[in-house]
């Protein structure tokens, strides 16, 4: 009977943590920042603000504008594999992931992963259109998904692993109808679809806990721009 109580009271107290957890939420201040290419931080400042934002200007060391960024949010099932691939293309300068196109405010992972708030599981980054194009990470994009699987990415299921594309200006939208338009040619040719890859004006983005971020690359898989290694999610 002491040990069934003892037993009892360690998962009481495992629960009490996670309902703790859960309960205090996620420190934003706490976040990495552009220091370590993590968008994370800014990311958190902006959905305290409530901001769907547009671009990024970075300050040089004189307190001067030396680069404007552009934002861009897309959904493409873990968030983990989605971020390594966009991290290793040229002219994207940091990223973060997160959830987006939810109905509550600061979420957790524990959260979106009841499926009942409705985010996705999604990154923000930053790139250099001088550099890298919109239509360049929509490829990207859907080079790792199959758009016509409905809240499914590979072997992960679930409204938190649709995938989705969210516009954050008028030029980007345009793209993505161009885009979208190509590729619903290209399936129904082929006698496959409908194309259901969410196509929605970008909301606010939630960045996930510092575990999250830039998970991959810290277990040691390469974010080397062009890097061509196979992204691993698990294993």
């Amino acid at each position: 009977a002491g040990f069934v109580l003892a037993v009892n009271a360690a998962l009481f107290v495992g629960a009490g943590f996670v309902l703790v957890k859960s309960i205090r939420g996620i420190d934003y201040d706490s976040l990495e920042d552009l220091e370590q290419k993590s968008l994370a931080k800014q990311a958190g400042a902006w959905a305290l603000e409530g901001c769907v934002p547009t671009r990024l200007e970075v300050a040089d060391d004189d307190g001067g504008t030396s680069a404007t960024y552009e934002v861009a949010t897309f959904a493409g099932g873990c968030f983990w594999g989605t971020e390594l691939t966009f991290q290793r293309i040229p002219g994207v300068i940091a990223t973060c992931v997160g959830y987006t196109q939810g109905a509550i405010q600061r979420p957790n992972y524990e959260q979106v992963c009841s499926g009942t708030t409705g985010h996705t599981e999604a990154i923000q980054l930053i790139y250099d259109p001088n550099e890298c194009s919109y239509e360049r990470l929509l490829n990207a994009l859907f080079n790792t998904i199959n758009p016509t699987l409905v809240n499914r990415v590979n072997n992960d299921m679930g409204t938190q692993y649709r995938h989705g594309v969210y516009p954050h200006t008028n030029e980007q939208q345009i793209a993505a109808d161009s885009f979208f338009e190509t590729l619903r040619n290209k399936y129904e040719t082929r006698g496959e679809g409908p194309i259901v890859t969410e196509l929605k004006d970008a909301a606010v983005f939630w960045p996930a806990e510092n575990y999250h971020q830039r998970y991959l690359e810290k277990r040691g898989q390469s974010a080397e721009k062009d890097c061509e290694e196979k992204v691993r999610c698990y294993g």
